[in-house]
């Protein structure tokens, strides 16, 4: 079997997909998406298409390691997306091939579904707990919401009075036996990280996400000396290296890589057999689309220290048949590959001509900082 060609697809409202095909006529899919710099990633794609012309799919760590380590540059958001994209399409090859789960060929399933959780935004303590009533009656376990404001280095008590009113109406809604996240966006310092956590003890979350932003991994462990509350990240991390030190310095209890990102599926394991060794839990980031979903169901299925995932569709408008989540989970896909199959004509209706919006400054007017 070899590859013979890769086709990428710019989808509304921001996703992409890229297809690698083969001279046997199996064509395996993956998601391989930056936010904002969609184009930038297709060109890396059709870069590393010269080298995988050609190339036996079902090698796919000598792949991945021709991919990652062929060139003097290595990693970052832009290659480590776009190899992503393309190894989850090779397992998806890999499992289509054999006629099994690409769970079944790392390892074999160690639950029957995956956990989902649902999101409880809303400015507003109302609209927070009108959205945790939504998600808590149609089964589901854990919610998740952000900090709804961006912040100065030091905040008012006004300030943090707000946030701390929106996650006491969260909680209120949804009683002492669910799960709750926040996530800081990595807007917040150090200081202001610790200041709001403290205030959040009582009503329990199950983490916090991204207090602080990665790149000093030192503060994102004084934050998680500083509370009882479980500390995530991972969502900006690539590869197995991008991890490392977060490990070993213990400054996250929930890992978060995303396997459109981090280096794809087989990267994600690799990530989360470390994670293992230091009792950390694996919570995949996937605001993305259905394929990276169904890449990140695969990695539950046979990841033991598993703890949620994260979705934004379960695939209608882009599957032939989408996820059905019962209850706050999906059952364990018994199709070949990834499970899925995107439905390219609806795909053809819905492609996006050009890039997605740019992200939004880093710095609002007033200095304080904004999430991307």
């Amino acid at each position: 079997m070899r590859i013979i060609g890769l086709r990428v697809y710019h989808v509304l409202p921001r996703f992409t997909f890229v297809r690698v095909d083969t001279d046997e006529g199996i064509a395996g899919w993956g998601e391989a998406v930056l936010e904002g710099k969609s184009r930038t990633v297709e060109t890396a794609l059709h870069e590393y298409e010269r080298f995988l012309l050609g190339q036996d799919p079902r090698r796919i760590e000598h792949i991945w390691q021709a991919l990652y380590r062929g060139n003097f540059y290595r990693g970052g958001p832009i290659l480590t997306s776009a190899i992503s994209g393309i190894e989850q399409a090779l397992w998806d090859i890999l499992g289509k091939s054999l006629g099994v789960p690409v769970y079944q060929l790392l390892g074999g399933a160690v639950r029957e579904r995956v956990r989902l959780y649902a999101r409880a935004d809303g400015d507003t303590p109302e609209e927070c707990h009108a959205a945790a009533t939504w998600a808590r009656e149609r089964g589901f376990t854990m919610v998740k919401t952000g900090v709804s404001r961006m912040a100065h280095a030091l905040e008012t008590p006004g300030w943090l009075a707000h946030e701390v009113a929106r996650i006491e109406a969260i909680r209120d809604a949804l009683g002492k036996d669910l799960d709750l996240a926040v996530d800081f966006h990595g807007r917040l310092g150090p200081a202001m990280s610790i200041w709001l956590a403290r205030e959040l003890e009582p009503y329990t979350p199950i983490f916090i996400e991204e207090p602080c932003l990665p790149e000093n991994v030192d503060t994102l462990a004084t934050v998680a000396r500083a509370t009882t509350i479980p500390v995530a990240t991972g969502e900006r991390l690539f590869t197995k290296w991008g991890f490392r030190e977060v490990l070993e310095k213990q400054a996250a209890a929930v890992l978060q890589p995303d396997l459109a990102h981090c280096g794809g599926i087989l990267e994600g394991r690799k990530i989360a057999a470390m994670a293992e060794c230091y009792f950390a839990a694996i919570a995949p980031h996937n605001p993305l689309g259905p394929v990276n979903l169904a890449a990140s169901v695969q990695l539950a299925a046979c990841t033991p220290n598993f703890l949620v995932q994260e979705f934004a569709t379960l695939g209608e408008g882009y599957l032939e048949r989408p996820f059905v989540a019962r209850d706050g989970y999906i059952d364990l896909p018994a199709a070949p590959g990834l499970g899925v199959e995107p439905d390219e004509a609806l795909l053809e209706e819905r492609l996006y001509p050009g890039d997605w919006d740019s992200p939004r400054w880093l710095h609002a007017d007033d200095g304080s900082v904004a999430d991307w």
